[in-house]
């Protein structure tokens, strides 16, 4: 009898991930099942709990998580939605519990419970979707280290140069790298040295800034509705926003946003004034009953940038972008966890299909592109109708589709249909073709079937809980 020839032993398999942000965690959950190991690299240190993470100054202002990002982490990551309402987060039903000022006039407060928001702390989402991630042992993380450049070649990337922080570089080879390191990617950079071309790049400002600050609420906010003032591009005069969203332990997030000629300052004297100065009272008339816990947090990073990489004609294998390092969006509209949990889904159906195979990163670029696309649309669809905006301008078409949008929302105010299908696409859970349905088109010709609301509408509930913490607000509807 002859002897069995000796078996090959099979190579061990290896993802890295870049960055230790969610995006980076998602893309983690990702790509878990298709590799042997999964190595997350980090410039920093990764906090135990819900604790500020550096790297990501965007927490000090108000975040929500989208039902199209939400139910995206938890195909992802089962069961993380639900360690997110037991640590506090609150499940936000929209319109139902929301009071939306629009331009166009207060939204209904419509029962529905498919689209929805996930309200918390970005440390606590962080923490919780961190803890989930790491608790499977094939995925680690390296701290305090840096990736410098790829390895490899133009046609296939290899792995990553690394840099630890006492300065000594090392290489770590990868069968797939995937770049999530944010707003800093060096993605371009790193192509370029391989011998490919940059990528087209898109850069909308409207020069907004945020100031924000965390209360401890009067009333409970288990419950609490979201409560948004919006500005109107219209006008032609600077734009102010603010908002308040419940959080964990009992506080509100709120967010005051401006743009150039009207931004707000990190002057903690100024914060309520500023908020007097919305288009309604409703935010500052609450917040003069609120207890204010830290200071104001300023920032001017609200740019939304965009790298085109799936238009390039060559693209390396063996590398994948996603999150801000393909797309970062101005933070008003909440886009970035979710755009980024979509990514990671993509990704990941890519890699059911074809594993680890030739084609697989062009294929997982171009599908992670279509979500950043609703999502930049969004965005920019709104942004370059004011007139501070830096890197495009609204053109004819721009504004006959805002004309188009503002009669949806005109519309939304009054009709269940319209309101449904405007959330629908605004929470990331169909694209922006829904809007042009024909029974949506339709709707949008006949106008609201019920009259504009004169003011916020408070449940028996809400107005209840104001009243004993001796809350009286005035022009409130009833």
């Amino acid at each position: 009898m002859s002897a069995s020839p000796p078996r090959t032993p099979r190579l061990s398999t290896r993802a890295v991930v870049v960055g230790g942000s969610l995006a980076g965690m998602l893309a983690a959950a990702a790509v878990k099942d298709f590799v042997d190991t999964v190595e997350i690299i980090e410039a920093h240190d990764l906090p135990e709990g819900p604790e500020s993470r550096p790297g990501v100054p965007q927490a000090a202002h108000f975040h929500v998580l989208l039902s199209g990002g939400a139910n995206a982490i938890e195909d992802l990551v089962p069961g993380t939605v639900g360690e997110l309402l037991s640590a506090g987060a609150n499940r936000v039903p929209m319109t139902t519990n929301m009071l939306i000022y629009s331009p166009e006039g207060w939204y209904r407060r419509w029962e529905r419970d498919s689209h929805y928001l996930i309200t918390a702390s970005r440390d606590l989402t962080d923490s919780i979707v961190r803890g989930q991630v790491l608790k499977d042992p094939r995925v680690s993380v390296r701290p305090h280290t840096k990736v410098t450049a790829l390895l490899g070649s133009s046609r296939r990337v290899t792995g990553v140069r690394l840099r630890a922080a006492d300065g000594t570089e090392t290489d770590l080879t990868a069968d797939l790298v995937i770049d999530a390191s944010g707003r800093a990617s060096r993605t371009p950079q790193w192509l370029g040295e391989l011998g490919i071309p940059g990528p087209a790049e898109d850069r909308i400002d409207s020069g907004i800034a945020y100031a924000s600050r965390i209360y401890r609420a009067p009333v409970s906010t288990r419950g609490w509705p979201v409560i948004n003032v919006q500005a109107d591009p219209r006008r032609g005069e600077p734009g102010r926003t603010g908002g308040i969203v419940p959080i964990e332990d009992g506080r509100w997030h709120v967010s005051l946003i401006g743009t150039p000629g009207a931004q707000p300052t990190r002057e903690a004297a100024e914060f309520e004034p500023y908020a007097r100065t919305l288009r309604h009272p409703i935010v500052a008339d609450l917040l003069s009953h609120a207890e204010p816990l830290t200071d104001v947090a300023l920032t001017h990073s609200t740019v939304n940038r965009r790298y085109y990489y799936e238009r390039l004609k060559s693209w390396p294998e063996g590398l994948v972008a996603l999150g801000d390092s393909v797309a970062a969006f101005n933070p008003i509209y909440g886009h970035g966890m979710s755009v980024a949990a979509l990514g990671a889904v993509a990704l990941r159906t890519q890699l059911t299909s074809v594993g680890l195979a030739d084609g697989l990163s062009r294929k997982a670029q171009r599908a992670i592109a279509r979500p950043v696309e609703l999502a930049w649309s969004l965005a920019v669809g709104q942004d370059i109708h004011y007139e501070t905006t830096k890197g495009r301008n609204a053109g004819a078409a721009d504004r006959l589709l805002q004309r188009y949008v503002s009669r949806l929302s005109h519309t939304a105010t009054g009709s269940y249909h319209v309101a449904t299908a405007m959330t629908e696409v605004l929470t990331l859970q169909s694209p922006g073709t829904a809007l042009l349905r024909p029974s949506v088109l339709a709707a949008a010709a006949i106008g609201p079937l019920r009259p504009q609301l004169d003011g916020p509408t408070f449940t028996a509930g809400e107005r209840e809980l104001l009243a004993e913490a001796g809350i009286s607000l005035p022009g409130i509807a009833q």
